[in-house]
């Protein structure tokens, strides 16, 4: 996640900004960073409810595939769904012999490219549906995803519910590790904009190789709504909410769980 540009007066104002901002930079580093912090420790959920359903399952926000890459070798029917152009090509270039075998597709999840109730299932892992930043955003998608799925479909989502809480620092080492043939250096700063319920990871990975030394810079937004408020929103946007979970083994949801999982069901 993300370090302020040395000039702040470079920063989007938060109005203006689009929440799928900064993920082409940050695709190099992605996986990089993931395997330092989250690893798989969703995966084996989100198999576990894909296997339940019988038709194609669709992934919001799949990314460099963390998550659609063991679904597909678990023989999940599963289709992905991104933005970021440089994520996908991480995506398949790590799929060499098997582009076939996973539809990949590049879409913004506020307007779906699919026909109506076309997936049993649709599944967003990881707080994906947090990088939605502004209301209509989040209005949009829940729309899209119910026009896609089938009636009686399942919809599951996994929210990150310490962002709010991040304490406010700068220029703070998070992370330091080979990258292949390159050293990177995480410097990372967070900046909270309450009022929103906004919070922005400000990055800048240091690579070294050799005596070579680049600066990458970008910054990562998130909103994050609590359970009541997601709830409200998907009841108007046509699921009932059937479960609320606390943690990947299925433990029940209260507010100092770890992770937020709601399962929620296309009316």
């Amino acid at each position: 996640m993300a370090t302020k540009p040395t000039n702040p007066k470079s920063r989007t104002p938060n109005a203006t900004r689009e929440g799928w901002q900064g993920w082409d930079e940050y695709a190099p580093f992605y996986d990089w960073e993931n395997a330092r912090t989250l690893g798989r420790r969703d995966v084996a959920f989100w198999q576990r409810l894909a296997a339940q359903t019988n038709g194609p399952v669709l992934e919001l926000g799949c990314g460099t595939g963390r998550v659609t890459r063991p679904l597909a070798k678990a023989g999940v029917n599963i289709v992905g769904v991104d933005r970021s152009a440089a994520m996908l090509d991480r995506l398949l270039q790590q799929l060499p012999n098997a582009k076939s075998r996973i539809p990949i597709v590049r879409a913004d999840i506020r307007a779906l490219p699919f026909a109506d109730a076309s997936f049993p299932a649709v599944i967003a892992p990881y707080g994906i549906l947090q990088s939605l930043i502004r209301p209509p955003d989040l209005t949009a998608t829940l729309a899209s995803v119910a026009r896609v799925v089938a009636s009686g479909g399942l919809f599951g989502i996994d929210l990150v519910p310490d962002v709010p809480n991040w304490r406010e620092y700068r220029d703070r080492v998070q992370l330091r590790g080979l990258n292949g043939a390159a050293h990177l250096t995480l410097v990372e700063s967070v900046s909270q904009d309450r009022r929103h319920g906004l919070t922005t990871f400000e990055q800048r990975y240091i690579e070294r190789r050799g005596r070579q030394r680049r600066e990458h810079r970008f910054e990562l937004t998130f909103r994050t709504l609590t359970v009541p408020q997601m709830t409200r929103r998907l009841e108007r946007a046509g699921f009932a909410v059937q479960s609320v979970l606390g943690d990947y083994r299925g433990r029940p949801w209260d507010e100092r769980a770890d992770v937020w999982i709601i399962l929620a069901k296309r009316v």
